[in-house]
């Protein structure tokens, strides 16, 4: 009748216990309103419609044959994107450990004791000062299972899951990047071929210009200092094209390097041929939050960090476990197998930390300061994919009306260097105007080309800061 009643108490204080787990303070991470409803573009039009072009596959916007083989070589290929594949695998197999965790350990295997009774003992003086010889022969199972009453082990696991949300949104995030940086750099590339060809036509035509500067010369209209100018304006260029075939040899090695391959010449089709969407369908800002994988990286942590805080806040409270052991013992090898050597010890265990506490509580502090920097973190994150988003957009929009006027630059300044030429032929005017509208009519022709290298590298990074890419 006493053991019935011990073991009601007992069963009376589990379920007490359960239901004051119940009842324990837990905060859940729920993502707030503000962060969705917040407008992060700045921009004067703002989209009515949810879809974002970040859902688009590269192939659509990317439409060039030769850098979309780049790309997908790239995707295959590429060391960074293989080493978080591996993070993946490392954070999946952290999670199975985690999950585990709710299940019993269990022990077994064989043991054997021997033991020699001390002479110096009480039990050795009883036994008239002879030594006895007890041999133990032992096989048992050991049983050890924490009861996760407080939710401790389960905030632990939803932890873990979220770090395994974050490497997948890292290697997401490596994806985005790399089919930027392809791309930017196959763009530069082409960028800079179109400047090696008005390079190379400007040192032909000033060439040219040399000869008749040296004619003009010999029939007195222009002295050796003219001819001595021209002579420069020709080294100029020339040594502009030395360092632009430099830069494009190092460019290629670059991209070699995004697709995992050893340094080479990199295949390109040319700048008239690109094709760039008119457009881009921004999405709501919210879409930040499902398209950005830098921002589901965040998120991630701020969730693992939610996780983490109530495991340490469980710490402050009794943890129950139940242990048992099972097996054959005796000390006759013979008699092993006999039903009386069968023996079973259970053992149930409630512990309240006391003395540690001071320690428990240094890390539920510490983990409340780790959940704000995760906070921040994400914050930050959002913002700064505002940021680019409002960058790019900016760039993307206003390149067209810049390239025009850098066009219009040019006429004027290839008609300036014809006119003046033509007057210095009948000596009305001085050899330096031509040199200056040539050097202003070269420079103006290569920020065209830039300012055209500006739009296609904003454009790819508006969709990249939109999140596209990884998909």
């Amino acid at each position: 009748m006493r053991n019935h009643l011990n073991f009601k108490t007992i069963l009376i204080a589990f379920l007490a216990l359960l239901v004051l787990g119940s009842c324990a303070a837990k905060q859940s991470y729920e993502r707030s309103d503000t962060l969705i409803n917040e407008n992060l573009f700045r921009t004067d039009r703002i989209s009515a419609d949810s879809v974002s072009i970040a859902a688009v596959s590269w192939r659509e916007i990317f439409t060039d044959p030769l850098l979309q083989k780049h790309i997908q070589k790239g995707l295959e290929n590429n060391l960074d994107i293989r080493i978080a594949l591996q993070n993946i695998s490392i954070a999946e197999s952290y999670l199975k450990q985690r999950k585990a965790a709710y299940q019993p350990t269990v022990a077994v295997g064989p043991n054997y004791t021997f033991q020699t009774q001390s002479l110096n003992t009480q039990l050795g003086q009883i036994s008239g000062g002879n030594r006895r010889y007890n041999s133990i022969f032992d096989l048992s199972g050991d049983l050890s299972w924490e009861v996760d009453v407080w939710g401790k082990l389960k905030s632990e696991e939803k932890a873990q899951m979220a770090e395994y949300l974050g490497t997948t949104a890292a290697h997401k995030a490596v994806k985005t990047d790399l089919v930027a940086a392809i791309a930017s750099a196959y763009y530069q590339l082409l960028t800079f071929d179109e400047q090696k060809r008005i390079i190379s036509q400007t040192i032909a035509l000033r060439s040219k210009n040399l000869e008749t500067t040296r004619a003009l010369k010999t029939a007195g209209v222009l002295t050796e200092v003219a001819v001595q100018q021209s002579e420069a304006l020709v080294y100029n260029a020339e040594a502009l094209l030395i360092d632009i075939d430099t830069q494009i040899t190092l460019l290629e090695n670059t991209m070699s390097l995004l697709m995992a391959q050893p340094s080479q010449p990199i295949h390109r089709t040319t700048m008239a041929q690109q094709q760039m969407p008119q457009r881009y369908a921004l999405g709501f800002t919210a879409n930040l939050l499902s398209n950005r994988a830098d921002v589901m990286e965040a998120e991630a942590g701020l969730m693992g960090a939610y996780e983490l805080t109530n495991a340490a806040k469980a710490q402050f409270y009794p943890s129950f476990r139940i242990s048992g052991s099972t097996g054959l013992q005796s000390i006759d090898i013979d008699k092993f197998f006999s039903i009386n050597s069968l023996f079973a010890t259970v053992v149930g265990s409630l512990v309240q930390p006391i003395l540690n506490k001071r320690q428990i509580r240094t890390n539920y502090e510490v983990s409340l300061a780790n959940r704000q920097i995760a906070y921040l973190n994400f914050r930050k994150a959002l913002l700064n994919a505002g940021k680019e988003v409002s960058d790019a957009l900016k760039v993307y929009e206003t390149q067209d009306r810049f390239i025009g006027l850098k066009q219009k630059e040019l006429t004027a300044y290839r008609n300036s260097v014809d006119y003046s030429q033509e007057l210095v032929n009948y000596g009305m005017a001085n050899y330096l105007e031509v040199l200056n509208s040539s050097v202003n009519a070269l420079n103006a022709e290569l920020n065209i080309s830039n300012a055209q290298y500006a739009k296609m590298k904003s454009a790819v990074e508006l969709y990249q800061a939109l999140g596209g890419g990884w998909r």
